[in-house]
């Protein structure tokens, strides 16, 4: 009988949407004493990335507008065409959301939503994104970010291939992904099961992660 517990959502990764990737490896590189590694483009997304391990398939997602890419047809991912988070980001990278990953990503679960295919490199997965403008701006307010989005790797609850697996073991490890929201209720259900992360009652919805670096304990929010 398979598992129950194959079923349940995963931390796949957390995402720092910054306002370039040159800003991005420069701060993270003070921050932690690490370097991020290239990733690269999403095509049709207007969007390219740098990556670091910072867990067994766990990673941080370094995000920016990519300047090769066209406009693309729905604002682009995380807010990253939000005037707010473009001035914010413009400070420094910020963590703006988290994805967790499924066994499979067939049917979106909530209206304004629809399951996209996307491809980086090598790399192909399915994703549950907005489907229009209106959908992006609700979905990337400060209240919704504190929901994962869902993502699909090939090969079901436990990915033969994940993008983790091909970087080096980076020195930084996440220590807790912590949640806070005036109804932690509504936030824990659809979490994964996991120890790392920590929902909190609070008056405004806030994001942060506690990491384990070669520079020692950092907090990125």
């Amino acid at each position: 009988m398979p598992s129950t517990r194959a079923a349940l959502p995963e931390l796949d990764h957390l995402v720092v949407a910054c306002a370039t990737l040159e800003q991005a490896d420069r701060w993270l590189r003070e921050r932690t004493g690490v370097a991020s590694v290239a990733g690269g483009s999403h095509p049709g997304w207007g969007t390219h990335n740098r990556v670091l391990r910072i867990g067994a398939r766990t990673y941080l997602e370094l995000i920016a507008v990519d300047p090769s890419q066209a406009q693309p047809a729905i604002p682009r991912p995380f807010g990253l065409d939000d005037p707010t988070v473009r001035a914010r980001i413009a400070l420094r990278p910020r963590l703006v959301h988290f994805v967790c990953r499924v066994p499979a990503l067939d049917a979106p679960e909530a209206p304004g939503e629809r399951i996209e295919a996307m491809t980086r490199g090598a790399w192909t997965w399915r994703i549950a994104m907005p489907v229009d403008a209106a959908s992006a701006v609700h979905r990337w307010s400060d209240a919704q970010r504190l929901r994962p989005t869902r993502i699909a790797w090939p090969g079901g609850a436990r990915p033969e291939r994940h993008p983790a697996d091909a970087l080096a073991a980076s020195g930084v490890s996440l220590l807790a992904l912590r949640l806070v929201a005036p109804d932690p209720g509504a936030i824990e259900r659809g979490l994964p099961d996991d120890r790392r992360i920590v929902v909190a009652r609070g008056a405004l919805p806030a994001l942060g992660a506690e990491l384990q670096t070669p520079n020692g304990w950092r907090l990125i929010d």
